[in-house]
């Protein structure tokens, strides 16, 4: 029997997506319906939050404040968030299954985790609507979690400690301690922090490399190395205790804290 009880995943990321791609066009579209032009990597930057807040936080960048200022003649308030988040969702729906492949070894990392008697539970930054176009594609290559907790099932999303919480009574697993949080993103750590779990960043499958595996083979090895260092810098500020390329290095993970 495993030390540890849960290990919670994050989705896009981390078990699919790799390089998580699926919102990224969409929140640039979502924009430009709205005269403004946003980039891949503005919309990059507040990934792992719920979408309201990520779309709330891009509202803040001061280019694109600026340019809705100057579009709609005041600064974006909550109330435009709403309308660009309305117009965000159903474009997402539309389009996440269409990258809900898992991530390279996911599938295998996960039997062995169930062989150790340990549950798998996730939480995620999209909606429940959103999420409801990806299980089925996950369930068809083999992952179906033993939870699912959204970013609008609670009063409350990342970075705080509310989803893993309810992880906590899904799984009936606890002390914090017996689980880890899996997450490729800092808000998504940070959620496993304020949970007193310990948390497993992920530096080359997720949204700071933000390539897909044919594209991150093909860069020279100093190259990755530097996309490694600052992956692992960021999620080490956001409070994970390792960090790991893809949680197809968890097992070896497991081992090392198993024998520790």
């Amino acid at each position: 029997m495993s030390k540890f009880k849960a290990v919670v995943f994050d989705w896009a990321g981390t078990m699919i997506d790799f390089g998580s791609f699926a919102p990224m066009g969409v929140f640039v579209k979502a924009f430009e319906k709205f005269g403004v032009t946003a980039s891949i990597a503005q919309a990059r930057a507040p990934m792992g939050k719920p979408k309201w807040d990520h779309i709330r936080s891009m509202m803040d960048d001061p280019d694109i404040a600026e340019q809705w200022t100057r579009k709609h003649g005041q600064a974006p308030t909550d109330a435009d968030v709403d309308k660009v988040y309305e117009v965000f969702v159903p474009m997402n729906e539309k389009v996440v299954a269409d990258y809900a492949d898992l991530v390279p070894g996911a599938a295998d990392m996960i039997k062995t985790l169930r062989d150790k008697g340990i549950k798998i539970g996730s939480t995620t930054g999209y909606t429940r609507s959103i999420m409801e176009n990806v299980l089925p594609r996950a369930a068809e290559q083999g992952y179906v979690p033993d939870n699912l907790v959204c970013s609008d099932d609670l009063p409350e999303g990342r970075p705080g400690p509310l989803g893993m919480y309810q992880c906590f009574i899904d799984l009936v697993a606890y002390p914090p301690s017996a689980v880890i949080k899996v997450d490729d993103t800092e808000p998504g750590i940070a959620e496993g922090v304020a949970a007193g779990c310990l948390t497993v960043g992920l530096a080359l499958s997720g949204n700071y490399a933000g390539k897909t595996p044919d594209e991150l083979a093909a860069l020279p090895d100093t190259e990755i190395e530097a996309i490694r260092q600052h992956a692992t810098a960021k999620l080490k500020e956001a409070g994970a205790d390792y960090v790991i390329d893809s949680v197809a290095e968890l097992p070896a993970l497991l081992e090392q804290l198993e024998a520790s």
